[in-house]
């Protein structure tokens, strides 16, 4: 049984090499699977807000592109990466697309969505954006609707920094 996000592994986008989440340890991470070109995507912008606001107290966004809700993220990496930081500016780290339910969704989306089901007790993602909240021990403390704004966790944040 996995006890924290610590277990788990992703790829950078771009590379095929797998890193330990590990590295990590010791910060708040707001996980998020994102997609370009979704009715949330301008989220992305209030995602790097709180990057640039709070990385420097210890908190780290993840993004994880998926493809799965209404094929709104179509591109590969260099088209992810290129649209992210030319639109958004975005300088948080991002990791290679993934699927995040179903049978082959990664091992730490299952992860999470056991940790932290959503309404109704039901697991599945349900759309992109939607966000988990990670302590700084690797804890799983809370989930958030792909409507959630960023800005609106801010106040979350600031508990566990």
């Amino acid at each position: 049984m996995t006890n924290s996000i610590y277990s788990f592994s992703a790829e950078p986008l771009g590379t095929g090499s797998p890193v330990s989440l590990e590295r990590y340890a010791g910060k708040v991470l707001l996980v998020v699977n994102t997609a370009s070109e979704c009715g949330f995507t301008p989220q992305y912008a209030g995602l790097q807000k709180l990057y640039d606001e709070y990385a420097p107290r210890g908190l780290a966004v993840l993004g994880f592109p998926c493809n799965q809700f209404g094929k709104q993220e179509p591109g590969d990496a260099a088209q992810i990466g290129g649209f992210c930081e030319k639109n958004y500016g975005v300088t948080f780290p991002m990791f290679n697309k993934i699927d995040v339910k179903g049978a082959n969704a990664h091992p730490l989306y299952r992860w999470l969505t056991d940790e932290a089901p959503g309404i109704l007790g039901l697991a599945a993602i349900k759309w992109n954006f939607t966000k988990f909240l990670v302590d700084r021990e690797g804890n799983v403390v809370k989930r958030y609707a792909p409507a959630t704004k960023p800005e609106a966790i801010a106040a979350d944040i600031e508990k566990l920094l």
